[in-house]
């Protein structure tokens, strides 16, 4: 159900302010986001996904009916000339098998719409040892390094730089994507961490390590960041973006190492999917894959998840509508993103999905403006997270504008740093929920997060704002705005770890509206040593789009926070995104499910403006 319960009428207004023609952008000039967040804890997030927009393209190689075989489908899409649509008119294809781009790229594969076109899976498809309903890939598999397309990483390491060299660079080419690495910390020297070994920052007892990543010589290495190459001059490599972490160093043995191919511009639209009876591990694999992307698309019933990004980079999951799971067990994903850089997951709707955004060890990614209710668990009265940074290595990603129950960093698979979490609504409650109850929990080993501008609890529940070490125990856990530092749940130590209390001292907090203490914080003391309290209360309306999206249309920008008044939550500081109104203002079918269409709830316009960028970052090459 919704977080909010709205008025017939007020659904039927937002409904029509929604499909209004917007104007131009109306939003303010923003202050530097710098003024807040220093240079050292944020990036430049306004190049996460397809650089430009999702191409629009109008030419079609094929157009297939109802009755078409996985196969036929299949060999359409081997067919199709580069930059061309392989069309799926309306009706149910009942496939026997799944679909499988087999390393094509530069093709969309399209329907009618989610409310005509739709693909009724009753098998999968092997896509590099995983099963799927429909599998993006590159056309030969180079799993994680090798020895010919593996090298060592010898200068270069300054966040920001855009200069590197390496050991050699036989067999790479501008254009190609690079994957930077390095060994994992073997001690925790007080300040970014990077590990995922049991008992020293992961509860995972299943191994001794357990994220994803390489392993060279028996160390993990689970920080990775995804660059594209644009030039080469002896070993001399110029990459972009620039680099991202601050901890890029010789003594960790960094390293580089790249697939043979890439599949690249590959795009599904327009289409439900149900993967109810297809017995797929995942249903859209996205394996090697260079801004690709998915839109538009009804996904019913997935089993490990919807979407798994898995070693991907620049792709985006964008004005699409998750619903459900086959087990609502932990292993229960909406989008998954388990190593990758950059990509964008926006403007979507999460209904029934157990933990609708799971970060694996991903940097630069956005995830911006999506709608989160009715998370569904095994367990009734936990309440699982609507977006849970997992992996060890994630960094520096970007979460904003969503709407939902709660963000978290969890220990089960390691350390988690500068995270920034950004104008979003995180109730920490859902309804016959009251367990981990929280709006946010930073678990050990989960260091320099920037929380600024969010607008976190429910009225007459939270009846703590912070429950960790120095807050001392509280006795309410499941009541606490905030959970801090603690390695098991609900305030308590596990696995062997001791409290962190790094995640409290280095996590910079600023303008958040609590119901707890019922008004926005502007405290120096949440202002990390080292950092400079802000001059003023003034906040920018994004930290990645320069002004108000044209598919926003003439809704209130920007929807969250302090300085937002009129909202229709108890504080006003809160209106319903896009994504919420379309779930609000959408018919159901009698399970309770979305009559889903994208288009009748969104502007279809360019895409939204994104921020200059602050640092030194090469344009992105085309590829070759």
């Amino acid at each position: 159900m919704s977080i909010w319960v709205m008025r017939r009428k007020t659904l039927l207004l937002f409904s029509l302010i929604l499909l209004c023609l917007s104007t131009d952008s109306d939003a303010q000039p923003n202050p530097s986001p710098r003024e807040i967040i220093g240079v050292d804890r944020r990036i430049d997030w306004s190049q996460a996904g397809i650089p430009g927009s999702i191409p629009n393209r109008t030419a079609f190689c094929a157009t297939l009916n109802p009755g078409a075989t996985a196969a036929q489908i299949n060999s359409a899409i081997a067919a199709c000339p580069s930059g061309q649509v392989v069309f799926l008119s309306a009706g149910t294809y009942n496939l026997s098998a799944g679909i499988d781009f087999a390393g094509k790229s530069n093709v969309t594969l399209r329907g009618a719409g989610p409310d005509l076109t739709t693909l009724v899976f009753t098998g999968n498809v092997n896509c590099w040892g995983q099963s799927a309903s429909i599998c993006v890939r590159n056309a030969d598999l180079h799993w994680i390094g090798g020895p010919a397309h593996s090298t060592t990483w010898t200068a270069g390491y300054a966040k920001g730089t855009t200069q590197i060299t390496l050991g050699s660079t036989a067999g790479l080419s501008v254009g190609s994507l690079l994957i930077l690495d390095q060994d994992n910390d073997t001690t925790d020297t007080g300040g970014v961490y990077v590990c995922d070994t049991n008992t020293a920052c992961a509860t995972d007892t299943s191994s001794s390590s357990s994220s994803p990543g390489r392993n060279l010589n028996g160390v993990d290495r689970n920080q990775q960041q995804f660059v594209q190459v644009a030039a080469i001059k002896g070993t001399r490599v110029t990459i972009s973006p620039g680099l991202y972490m601050p901890n890029w160093r010789s003594s960790q043995n960094p390293g580089a190492w790249w697939a043979r191919t890439k599949a690249t511009l590959d795009g599904i639209e327009n289409m439900t999917l149900d993967h109810t009876t297809g017995g797929a591990k995942g249903g859209i694999l996205f394996l090697n894959a260079y801004k690709c992307w998915v839109k538009n698309v009804k996904s019913l019933k997935a089993n490990r998840n919807h979407v798994w990004l898995y070693q991907t980079a620049r792709t985006v999951v964008r004005d699409t509508y998750f619903y459900g799971t086959q087990n609502a067990l932990a292993l229960s994903y909406g989008v998954e993103s388990f190593m990758g850089s950059d990509n964008l997951i926006e403007n979507n709707i999460f209904q029934r999905v157990t933990a609708p955004v799971l970060m694996g060890n991903s940097s630069g990614t956005v995830v911006g403006y999506n709608f989160f209710t009715d998370h569904y668990y095994d367990v009734a009265s936990w309440m699982t997270t609507s977006i849970d940074a997992h992996d060890a290595g994630t960094g520096m990603n970007l979460f904003e504008g969503n709407e939902g129950n709660g963000f978290l960093e969890d220990n089960i698979h390691g350390s988690h740093n500068f995270a920034t979490v950004f104008r979003n609504q995180f109730t920490g409650l859902e309804p016959g929920k009251r367990l981990q109850t929280n709006a946010i929990i930073l678990m050990a080993h989960s260091r320099y997060a920037n929380i600024v501008g969010n607008v976190l609890g429910t009225s007459g529940y939270h009846t703590v704002y912070e429950h960790s070490q120095a807050s001392g125990h509280t006795g309410s856990p499941d009541k606490s705005i905030y959970l801090l530092g603690w390695s098991g749940v609900q305030g308590k130590t596990a696995g062997g770890m001791p409290y962190d209390p790094l995640v409290a001292s280095t996590l910079l907090r600023w303008g958040n509206f609590d119901y707890v203490t019922k008004q926005a914080q502007w405290n120096s003391a949440e202002i990390p040593a080292g950092n400079a309290v802000p001059a003023d209360r003034t906040l920018p309306s994004s930290l990645y789009l320069s002004s108000k999206p044209k598919w926003w249309g003439t809704m209130p920008w920007p929807a969250i926070g302090p300085d937002v008044t009129g909202g229709q939550d108890p504080s006003g500081h809160v209106y319903a995104n896009p994504a919420q109104v379309c779930y609000n203002v959408t018919p159901k079918d009698s399970h309770g499910i979305l009559i889903f269409n994208a288009d009748r709830c969104y502007q279809q316009s360019p895409p939204a403006p994104r921020r200059t960028s602050g640092f030194n970052d090469l344009p992105l090459m085309p590829d070759t």
